[in-house]
C-alpha cells in the first residue's frame, strides 16, 4: 500500500508537470491523465483524486466569477476587469451571471475571495446584525 504522504507528493509532482509559463496547460492535464490511466500504478485512484483537487483548486483561483442582477454593459465589465487585473493578475477567466435574486448590485469570486456589494448580501448583513 502505498502512503498517503507518497501519494501528495506523487500528485504535487505531476500538477507541477503540467504548468508552463505559472499557468495550468490543458493539453499536459490531459497526457498525464491518459499516461496515469494507461499505466495504471499501485494508488492511482487516490492519486487522480489528489491530482483534481489540485487542478480544480487550481482553475478556481485563475476565475473570476461575476454574478449581477441585470446584464453588465460592456463598459463596466471592461472598467470591472481592470481593477481584478491590479490585484489579481492578468489572464483570468470571466464567467458572468445574471442573478435576478441580488436585487440590485453585483457578487465577485476569485477563487476562496468574494466581494458582495448586492442588496441581497447587505440585506442579510443587517438582519444577521439583529441575532
Amino acid at each position: 500500500m502505498v502512503s498517503t504522504r507518497q501519494i501528495r507528493r506523487d500528485a504535487k509532482r505531476l500538477y507541477r508537470a503540467c504548468l508552463v509559463q505559472g499557468r495550468l496547460d490543458e493539453q499536459r492535464v490531459r497526457q498525464v491523465l491518459d499516461l496515469v490511466l494507461a499505466e495504471r500504478p499501485r494508488g492511482y485512484l487516490r492519486l487522480l483524486a489528489y491530482f483534481h483537487r489540485l487542478v480544480k483548486l487550481e482553475l478556481q483561483r485563475r476565475t473570476a466569477r461575476v454574478e449581477s442582477a441585470v446584464p453588465l454593459d460592456p463598459e463596466l465589465q471592461s472598467r470591472l476587469q481592470e481593477r481584478v487585473h491590479q490585484r489579481y493578475g492578468p489572464g483570468l477567466l470571466w464567467d458572468y451571471q445574471v442573478a435576478p435574486e441580488l436585487i440590485a448590485g453585483l457578487r465577485l469570486r476569485v477563487g476562496s475571495d468574494v466581494y458582495d456589494a448586492s442588496v441581497q448580501g447587505r440585506l442579510r448583513e443587517l438582519a444577521e446584525s439583529f441575532d
